[in-house]
């Protein structure tokens, strides 16, 4: 009831609220749907042509996943200045982190790709000692690092903008791209229209078609319509070293978060990988699956920093605590929603894949794990990514991950694993925990209000 009454006298008008959250959210769930389509043609696709192929092709990309948990760590990273710039109206600013962000978007994607092109096979026996999968991810590899530089200038740009509320641009650009991928995917990895059938290489030619139509598509939006918010080559080659000390205290602890983030989940194939190429292809049916019933609770962790930095930008403090709170409730009801469509999923994706018995009995239990998984995953991303994010909080994520995770989850799951030995259901279950263990500790953090705090500078 009290706080009813505090909303109340902020003069809240809760209408327009849902309804900016709506046009923040729906556009970025969107994105998220997109993004996770791509990946789930690969699967599909690929799944029908045998389970090395497909497992290939998911340990492969995990290399990709890792550099964009670096680059969604800069770009979340600038996000925390450029909302809050956004806010205070200074345009300026926001120009000089965009071009700091899109630099450093391409240094990390360059490292990748010299990376993936000369060790592919080294990369691939991280995560499996399989050599049918290994040979078919380095295949995958060799042609799909050079798609990486395109991604990091798409996903560096696009993700700025994002965080001053330009988000529909995104959408129809990973739209297209998801077409683009789709299509070229079905011809090059079947053979379709008088192509050869080209298996798992024909995957990696049609992501990297798409990728060039995403950077395309992104510097015509630069060059001809956004008269805002412009992408200067002066600010990508010349930094400003007040905003670039900013950047880095804001953008490293996130990018070391999301490393460490994405490394546990890495680690977490990893153990799979050395169980069996069963394990490994239920784990990445079931990776598609988490993903495509978050879309919509990850796109409102995106809005909730993009939303409450603007708030905090204006100073408006007591606003952003009230507007946090309906964030909670709604990433309660986000995972719920995720949690039933998983369970939903289960049967389908069982009788559609072409899978062994023992991976399909894999893939049933693995969905009831992921069915509460998601919504633990829901409450913690948009406390951690949105709400915390939002005032600059970057350092505490990466605690509770290190902790959570590394300290709990993966060590415990390896030693039941390799010592212990046991099933794998059960190390899955463990594998999965993190996400329950965080959900006490950022409710405790949320209520402590030691994310809220202004990160602007008069001056520029």
């Amino acid at each position: 009831m009290f706080l009813k009454e505090r909303e109340n006298y902020l003069g809240i008008d809760w209408k327009v609220f849902y309804r900016n959250v709506f046009a923040l959210v729906v556009p970025m769930a969107l994105q998220n749907l997109i993004n996770v389509g791509v990946t789930a043609a690969d699967v599909i696709m690929l799944g029908r042509v045998g389970e090395k192929v497909l497992s290939g092709a998911s340990l492969a990309g995990q290399i990709q996943y890792i550099m964009t948990l670096f680059l969604f760590g800069l770009t979340s990273g600038a996000t925390v200045l450029t909302a809050q710039y956004w806010g205070k109206k200074d345009r300026k600013a926001i120009e000089k982190i965009l071009g700091m962000t899109v630099k450093a978007a391409i240094l990390v994607t360059a490292v990748f790709t010299v990376a993936a092109l000369s060790i592919p096979d080294l990369l691939m026996q991280i995560f499996t000692n399989d050599p049918t999968v290994i040979e078919q991810g380095a295949m995958y590899l060799r042609i799909v690092a050079f798609s990486y530089v395109l991604m990091g200038i798409t996903q560096g740009y696009l993700y700025v903008m994002r965080s001053v509320e330009r988000v529909v641009v995104a959408t129809v650009v990973y739209l297209l791209s998801l077409l683009c991928n789709v299509v070229l995917n079905s011809i090059f990895i079947f053979g379709l229209l008088g192509c050869p059938a080209m298996g798992i290489k024909g995957a990696a030619l049609g992501t990297l078609c798409a990728r060039v139509l995403e950077v395309c598509l992104v510097a015509g939006y630069a060059k001809i319509f956004n008269k805002e918010i412009k992408l200067r080559v002066t600010y990508i080659w010349h930094t400003d070293k007040t905003l670039f000390s900013d950047f880095m205290k804001y953008s490293l602890p996130v990018v070391a978060n999301e490393i460490m983030w994405g490394l546990g989940t890495a680690a977490n194939t990893a153990i799979l990988g050395h169980m069996g190429s069963a394990a490994v292809a239920a784990n990445s049916v079931a990776q598609v699956a988490r993903q495509l019933a978050t879309v919509v609770a990850f796109g409102l962790a995106s809005a909730a920093a993009i939303y409450l930095g603007k708030t905090i930008g204006e100073k408006k403090m007591e606003h952003a605590k009230a507007y946090a709170r309906r964030f909670i409730q709604l990433s309660v009801l986000m995972g719920l929603a995720g949690g039933i469509l998983i369970l939903a999923a289960a049967p389908i994706a069982a009788a559609v894949l072409s899978l062994t018995a023992a991976a399909k009995e894999y893939l049933k239990f693995m969905f009831f794990v992921m069915s509460y998984f998601v919504v633990g995953q829901a409450w913690n991303t948009t406390m951690v990514v949105g709400i915390f994010r939002s005032g600059g909080d970057t350092r505490f994520g990466l605690v509770l991950d290190v902790g959570t995770m590394w300290g709990c989850s993966i060590l415990i799951g390896f030693i039941a694993a390799f010592v212990l030995h046991f099933p794998v259901p059960v190390v899955y279950m463990i594998l999965m925990s993190d996400e329950i263990v965080k959900f006490p500790i950022t409710y405790l953090r949320y209520r402590s209000y030691k994310w809220l705090k202004i990160v602007t500078r008069e001056e520029v």
